[in-house]
């Protein structure tokens, strides 16, 4: 039996859930974490409440692992009594480590999404307009729900990360790796982001021609040729702005990269420098090296999404962070 097993918890904030499945994706190795350490904390899993949380001594946790971006008061107020008890808190995941899908709320403030969902959607019954509120008074008492921000927010945004573990969900071998590394005290240091420096195009099969593309394809209306590169092919691909680690694993089935990796180590910006990526092969004809205004914007008309492509998991830790909304 091993003495002094390292303390481990799991929390999931404003996320899909899927990075909880990821940690059983494990399989037989979740017997090797469970050698080296007893999880205190994992409220998907276990019968276990937030006051037993703070009844634990400051940095009584060895290492926590936070999945979800930070969307309202309680996953704040969890974000903060999580790092103040654990020695090492991980972003785990893309919703934690820059806000992932959750985050793409940010082009909309609460008033807005509230008033789409509870009084303009067709489906709804609601004939007295109401609106959930933080706070309502009831005879037995005050009943309080968390109170819904405007703003998605990353972990780092909320406390200080020691180290990101990125993925939509973190691949297995991501999370083993990590693990291995806990077990052996061989964490790198700290502010690392725990995958590959390369990029997803330096782990794809896929030749690549430095071809130039006149026409971009949605996922849906083009069949790709099984071995050349997609993004060559017109159909968009975040392969050359995503840092690796899943082996390309969309790229071998026909689907192309769409970000979840994050951004390439020293590039502060995934969105821009795929944008740059692709504006550096993108034309109107293959040959041509200036555009008029229309032609540019023929050219750009044919990004039917372009937050959502190229923002589709990094809107709150980007430069733009979220929409402006003028009130």
């Amino acid at each position: 039996m091993v003495e002094n097993k390292l303390k481990i918890a799991f929390y999931w904030a404003a996320s899909c859930g899927g990075c909880e499945i990821a940690v059983l994706d494990l399989d037989e190795k979740i017997l090797d974490v469970v050698k080296i350490a007893d999880i205190v904390f994992w409220p998907v899993a276990m019968d276990i409440k937030y006051k037993d949380v703070e009844n634990m001594p400051d940095k009584y946790i060895d290492i926590c692992f936070f999945n979800g971006s930070v969307r309202n008061d309680e996953q704040e107020h969890m974000a903060k009594l999580l790092r103040q008890k654990s020695k090492v808190l991980v972003a785990f995941g893309s919703c934690a480590h820059e806000g992932c899908i959750p985050g793409l709320a940010n082009l909309h403030n609460s008033e807005q999404i509230l008033s789409k969902v509870y009084l303009k959607q067709f489906s709804n019954e609601n004939p007295d307009k109401v609106i959930p509120k933080p706070e309502t008074q009831v005879k037995e008492g005050t009943l309080r729900i968390p109170r819904f921000y405007d703003t998605v927010k990353t972990l780092a945004q909320t406390v200080e990360v020691d180290y990101y573990l990125p993925g939509c969900p973190p691949p297995v071998k991501l999370i083993a790796n990590a693990v291995e590394a806990i077990a052996k005290n061989e964490l790198p240091p700290k502010g690392s982001v725990l995958a590959p420096l390369k990029s997803v195009c330096d782990e794809c099969p896929r030749t690549r021609d430095d071809k130039k593309i006149t026409k971009i394809y949605r996922v849906y209306e083009k069949v790709p040729e099984p071995e050349k590169c997609l993004l060559e092919q017109g159909i968009l691909c975040m392969g050359p702005a995503t840092r690796s680690g899943c082996d390309a694993q969309c790229l071998t089935v026909d689907m192309p990269c769409t970000g979840c990796g994050g951004p390439c180590p020293n590039v502060p910006e995934q969105g821009a420098a795929m944008i740059s990526a692709l504006a550096s092969i993108m034309g109107v004809e293959e040959e041509k090296e200036a555009y008029t205004e229309e032609e540019v914007e023929t050219l750009m008309s044919q990004i039917k999404d372009p937050i959502g492509t190229f923002y589709m998991y990094s809107l709150p830790a980007s430069i733009l962070k979220r929409k402006v909304i003028k009130q």
